[in-house]
């Protein structure tokens, strides 16, 4: 990763695991909060009904947990092949080192792909490579998708990542909400620390998906 990202989120542990997680440090705190202002959120009411796919959401008891969402200006279609066209993440996702599914077909409920992502030392734990594999528990095309699994590297350990993704369309683009939560022993003995982290990652990942898909529309 670029030093002066590194640096940027130092202080908030660079564990930054978005999908079941994904250690990243890739936007800096400047630009998420801007990509926050610029999305038109729907505001409080729609931040207080519990999110979901299919009728199941995210870990409603972890103590981990994050949410956010963007408006990228560009086709449905556009931002939903980018996000389920798992084997192609590394291609516009720099944390994202190899990703595989291990089914095929379209993306689907019970499909499963595994990827890897880099994690730096902290100060309890060394640096290691994670490995994350993912099963879909839920998806509706165009509209929702919801996954989780372990991710488990050498001396690192997240026992469950629950990830949901929304898409609505809107005035000039999609609405992208997205929240996710861990549990496990390792990242619950930290619960702020984690969750700082958490949450870089998801700003990181929606940051990336909004320049690649407006991009990928001009």
């Amino acid at each position: 990763m670029p030093g002066t990202r590194t640096r940027t989120l130092t202080s908030a542990l660079p564990l930054a695991l978005a999908v079941v997680g994904t250690f990243v440090t890739a936007v800096p705190v400047a630009q998420a909060a801007s990509d926050r202002a610029a999305s038109d959120r729907a505001g409080d009411a729609h931040h207080s009904r519990p999110s979901q796919c299919r009728g199941q959401g995210v870990d409603a008891s972890a103590r981990i947990r994050y949410r956010s969402d963007v408006v990228i200006k560009a086709p449905l279609s556009t931002v939903w092949k980018l996000q389920t066209d798992v084997e192609r993440w590394p291609s516009w996702q720099q944390p994202v080192l190899t990703a595989e599914r291990l089914d095929t077909g379209r993306l689907g409920k019970g499909s499963r792909f595994r990827w890897t992502t880099p994690a730096p030392a902290t100060p309890t734990t060394p640096a290691t490579t994670l490995e994350i594999t993912s099963t879909v528990r839920q998806l509706q095309r165009g509209a929702c998708v919801l996954w989780s699994g372990p991710a488990i590297g050498q001396g690192l350990r997240i026992d469950e990542g629950v990830h949901l993704w929304t898409f609505t369309e809107v005035k000039g683009g999609v609405r992208v909400h997205t929240e996710e939560t861990w549990t496990g022993a390792q990242v619950e003995a930290d619960v702020p620390t984690a969750t700082a982290a958490l949450g870089a990652g998801l700003e990181a990942w929606l940051h990336d998906l909004k320049t690649t898909a407006e991009h990928r529309r001009k």
